[in-house]
């Protein structure tokens, strides 16, 4: 099959080969692996496989011709995701990025041949991409199509993951080439990059359905990350009997939630389910306006400290009273975290009588966040969860 940016699939097969193409293009490209714990990071240097240290000490990864071969039977069990990832080598100082590959494709092969692929594109000043990751869910093993970029190569991948990385100075061109595989490392030696003005960051950015754009996490934590929702009513029915029909609508924020632990649940005022920021699961609901009337709309703050301890989070709104009138209701969701542009999701299409709609999608990717536009309507909260793998139970509720 081919995969779509973000999908899921089970891994039916313990032996995989991953494998990144492209066509031919001067680039050169370093493909890697790091295993990672429940908290996002390595457990030490050797969790890391790439052209130093081409395999992991327990036998379950090996990089070969940079394709990575995997067998899950050996994978030790502090490990709970593989993160597979490429970047290009040098790419600063040869102002090189991904948006200089067309064309290029992940592919997932097992015993019995092709398992899937997953087209790689969108790219743009990126140096590094985690391509996919395999990762353990409910004592089983699934593969995340990732496609998330980033700038800073090797290093700021390595950073993220939890390695350590010690500056050194590029070797004289007299220098034989660098050795691809069978070169054991103490540290990782990354040239420093030429320093060069970054242009501005944007201060808005509208997503568009499928689109990801990653926060920026500065320093070792994320701030607070603020998700509002706005919208207004419905302008009333005119004549005689205008009067008698109520068509005002209340619109719910709301968010699904998955901890690294394993912990799920759902923070709406449906039920009084308003959460915690500083407690499990780190995430806030501030009120509930029934009426589109307040300025401030409904917000979601999530504890950006907490964010190793967070896996995804889906946000979504649900029309607990009134008819289904998507048009009229112009719901836009702004997501604001300090150091990254704000992130704009409307709500412009609109799903018939459908009364639940999934806005927006945040998946952990190495301590940040990636936030994808859903915007997909539903009958009902629990036929959304089905499509998104929650695994939640559902019972009818009220607010009073």
């Amino acid at each position: 099959m081919e995969l779509a940016k973000g999908q899921k699939i089970p891994l039916n097969e313990n032996t995989l080969t991953i494998k990144f193409e492209r066509p031919t293009s001067a680039l050169e490209i370093d493909t890697a692996a790091f295993l990672t714990q429940a908290n996002g990071k390595v457990a030490g240097d050797e969790d890391f496989v790439f052209y130093g240290n081409a395999r992991h000490n327990s036998g379950g990864v090996t990089l070969e011709n940079d394709a990575l071969q995997i067998d899950l039977t050996k994978i030790p069990r502090h490990v709970e995701k593989i993160s597979l990832t490429a970047t290009i080598y040098d790419a600063d100082k040869r102002r090189q990025n991904f948006s200089m590959i067309r064309g290029a494709t992940l592919k997932i092969l097992g015993s019995r041949g092709e398992i899937a692929t997953f087209p790689l594109e969108n790219f743009s000043v990126e140096t590094a991409i985690v391509l996919g990751e395999v990762y353990r869910y409910k004592g089983a093993w699934k593969f995340n199509a990732t496609g998330a970029g980033f700038s800073g190569g090797l290093a700021a991948l390595c950073k993220n993951f939890g390695i350590e990385v010690k500056d050194a100075a590029p070797p004289p061109p007299s220098e034989p080439p660098r050795p691809k595989v069978n070169t054991r490392r103490e540290k990782i030696k990354i040239p420093p990059p030429p320093v060069r003005e970054e242009p501005p960051q944007p201060k808005k950015v509208e997503l568009r359905k499928g689109q990801k754009v990653n926060l920026v996490k500065k320093g070792s934590n994320l701030g607070e990350i603020v998700i509002n929702l706005n919208w207004s009513q419905p302008p009333p029915k005119s004549g005689f009997f205008g009067r008698f029909i109520s068509n005002g609508i209340d619109l719910d924020l709301a968010c699904l939630f998955e901890l690294k632990d394993g912990s799920i649940g759902a923070i709406q005022a449906l039920g009084n389910h308003f959460g915690d920021l500083n407690r499990p699961p780190y995430i806030a609901l501030d009120g509930d306006d029934r009426t589109g009337a307040v300025a401030a709309g409904e917000t979601i703050r999530v504890n950006g400290k907490f964010a190793d301890k967070i896996r995804r989070i889906l946000i979504y709104t649900f029309i607990y009273k009134g008819a289904a009138n998507w048009a009229e209701a112009k719901g836009v969701v702004t997501v604001n975290c300090p150091g990254s542009p704000e992130l704009i999701v409307r709500m412009d299409e609109y799903g018939s009588k459908k009364h639940t709609c999934a806005i927006a999608l945040l998946e952990n990717v190495g301590g940040t966040f990636s936030v994808e536009k859903v915007v997909d309507f539903f009958d009902d909260s629990e036929q959304m969860d089905h499509a998104f793998d929650w695994g939640l139970r559902w019972t009818v509720g009220r607010k009073d």
